[in-house]
């Protein structure tokens, strides 16, 4: 379909000045309630809910935290909103159409994703019995293309000792001899976390329906100096050429808080030995969870499978998930093999103080190494930002964003650029494209495109030269989270998207660019996501998120906006910056969403240079058809 022109644009609403006192005032106001609301331990319906809906069951209001994990709850951030009267109309929307999700009940961190027999396996943390993290199983579904899911039995249920109290996060590794091991963090009847072991029954079944647990589990407890809850999420094992070993890692921290990486080394998959360096230390970054530990290549496009050594044009990622503020973080640096020691790049840019994979709703993150396309490939964790309530009512919680490929950014050289699978492509249809659209200061024009909540958005935008040229003002201090969203204005932005917004703006969710100058003239690009007005309901966590995306010389700012129902998964430059919210509207839902370009700042004049805009099929996830 050619472009088209768009005849009208309306004003922005609701011009609101940025107030840092006002932000500040809210940020201590939202601290102290959440500390009073931890002692709390129940939330109730009104009367009228109760009349329509199961009753609320008392609940504690922290997820895992006793057991020694990181929070599964956000009621502490929602504080003491009084209960949006929400329909199963709005409800049922929520669910999404092409991401994976369970069937029913509770889903958290993604397990031992891996490409076996013409099958991409992912397992998960699933309570098979609520919709609110507890009783922690492995959830089991397989994929021949990382869209379409089967949903498989589970694959093992928390039923000895150790881990009686949860079969945790865990990854596998593929050994020589074709067998699959599969290490696991179990917390056991006194809520010690321990590393177990668990292979398949079957390695010629393509589906590892059916696994066994290692008679030696525990295979490891927590070491000296080590807390009992803090010892946990072993990573995929590589191997030690030199040594004839493997060696894998697991997340802990010191008694100064600081994030530490313990290494272990086996021969055997039987025996480990714990070695006396840890692979990295981060101070003051507290407990790493999940940590990944994996190369790539620097002058290619090709991934690499775990245990690729490292040579010429190769470089070696450390993530880790941060207990305390439950965000990715990743750095780039050397392994150095001799020592058994990891060295980022960039000190300043440190595991835990530098890059994240994604600055939304995104945590507890795992890759793999698929070899069947030569790739390496990431699976996150999306939970819910509305209440336990609600959770229950709809009957399932949490989401998995769609898997991302990994590479390592060739044209900036310090950073790694997450895209979705190619495979998400297939689910397009009904192009709609626009050329050309100048949008002008405060306005917000409308895409005419019919049906507004499964969208695959790919947009080009470009400042005008002169206006770039004119401004000269440094802009200091801007902050995706602390700007006031789209209404904290600059000479240079925002202007991007407004997608799941009513007719009248009166709900909106902004994907936008913010340009501002630094002391030295130089520009600098924000990228952010503002969840501030895109629900009525305040029984929700509502924030801005974002941060600072490289944009070089002679670049075009680009962006890609993945919308499902209630979660929103946004790329810019190529993805060198991402954003995932979840988002759920109580007007602009199903057949009342609509799109909106939209410029707000003061004096840039922008052009949305192309927008492809795709509606997208649902994915089919359903059980396994088993013959009878």
């Amino acid at each position: 379909m050619g472009g088209r022109d768009l005849e009208s644009s309306t004003p922005l609403l609701h011009h609101e000045p940025y107030s840092p006192r006002k932000t500040i005032t809210t940020i201590v106001s939202s601290i102290v309630a959440a500390a009073l609301l931890l002692s709390l331990i129940t939330l109730l319906n009104t009367k009228h809910e109760a009349d329509h809906h199961p009753p609320d069951v008392a609940f504690p209001m922290s997820r895992g935290v006793f057991e020694g994990v990181s929070e599964k709850s956000t009621a502490s951030l929602i504080g003491s909103a009084a209960r949006f009267p929400w329909t199963d109309a709005m409800l049922e929307w929520q669910r999404t159409g092409f991401h994976f999700q369970p069937e029913k009940n509770w889903m958290n961190d993604p397990d031992g994703p891996m490409f076996y027999k013409g099958w991409y396996h992912i397992f998960y943390q699933y309570n098979p019995v609520s919709a609110v993290w507890g009783n922690i199983t492995w959830g089991h579904a397989v994929s021949r293309n990382l869209i379409h899911w089967f949903h498989l039995p589970i694959a093992f249920v928390p039923d000895q000792w150790y881990d009686a109290n949860g079969a945790l996060t865990g990854s596998a590794t593929f050994l020589p001899d074709g067998r699959i091991a599969m290490l696991y963090t179990g917390i056991t009847t006194e809520f010690v976390q321990v590393q177990c072991q668990v292979y398949p029954e079957d390695v010629d079944d393509p589906l590892l329906l059916k696994w066994f647990k290692s008679d030696a589990n525990p295979i490891l407890v927590p070491p000296p100096g080590i807390g009992s809850k803090d010892f946990r999420d072993p990573t995929t094992a590589w191997y030690d050429v030199a040594e004839a070993s493997w060696k894998l890692a697991i997340g802990s921290k010191d008694e100064q808080h600081n994030g530490i990486s313990l290494i272990y080394r086996t021969y055997d998959f039987v025996s480990y030995e714990l070695l006396p360096i840890l692979l990295h230390a981060v101070e003051g970054t507290g407990m790493w969870e999940c940590v990944d530990f994996y190369p790539v290549l620097t002058n290619s496009t090709v991934g690499l499978d775990t245990s690729v050594p490292p040579g010429p044009g190769v470089r070696h990622v450390l993530k880790a998930s941060l207990d305390d503020d439950k965000h990715d973080y990743y750095a780039i640096g050397t392994y150095d093999v001799v020592s058994g020691t990891w060295i980022p790049d960039d000190v300043e840019a440190d595991v835990g103080i530098g890059w994240r994979y994604d600055y939304g709703k995104f945590y507890a993150s795992k890759t793999f190494f698929d070899w069947a396309k030569g790739r390496r490939v990431l699976f996150g964790f999306t939970g819910e930002t509305d209440s336990e309530q609600n959770n229950r009512l709809k009957g399932w919680a949490s989401v998995l964003p769609i898997p991302r490929t990994i590479l390592f950014d060739q044209k900036t050289g310090s950073n790694l650029l997450l895209w979705p699978v190619e495979e998400v492509e297939r689910l397009r249809f009904n192009r709609q494209d626009f050329e050309n659209i100048d949008i002008g200061i405060g306005a917000v024009v409308p895409l005419d495109i019919g049906r507004a909540i499964q969208l695959d958005i790919v947009a080009e935008f470009e400042i005008d030269g002169a206006t770039l040229e004119a401004s000269v003002e440094a802009d200091l201090g801007y902050n995706c989270s602390t700007s006031g969203g789209t209404f904290g204005r600059g000479v240079l932005g925002p202007f991007g998207f407004l997608v799941l917004s009513d007719e009248d703006l009166s709900e909106q969710t902004a994907i936008y660019f913010y340009v501002g100058r630094k002391v030295d003239g130089a520009l600098q690009t924000f990228f952010c996501q503002d969840e501030l007005r895109s629900s009525k309901a305040d029984d929700l966590v509502k924030r801005v998120f974002g941060s600072i995306v490289p944009v070089l010389h002679g670049e075009i700012l680009t962006m890609r906006i993945l919308l499902d129902h209630s979660i929103v998964e946004s790329f810019a430059q190529g993805g060198r910056t991402c954003i995932t919210s979840r988002i759920y509207p109580t007007k602009a839902f199903d057949g009342a969403a609509r799109v909106f370009v939209f410029n707000n700042a003061t004096g840039a004049k922008v052009t949305a240079k192309s927008i492809k805009i795709w509606q997208m099929k649902s994915a089919s996830i359903s059980p396994y058809p088993f013959k009878a």
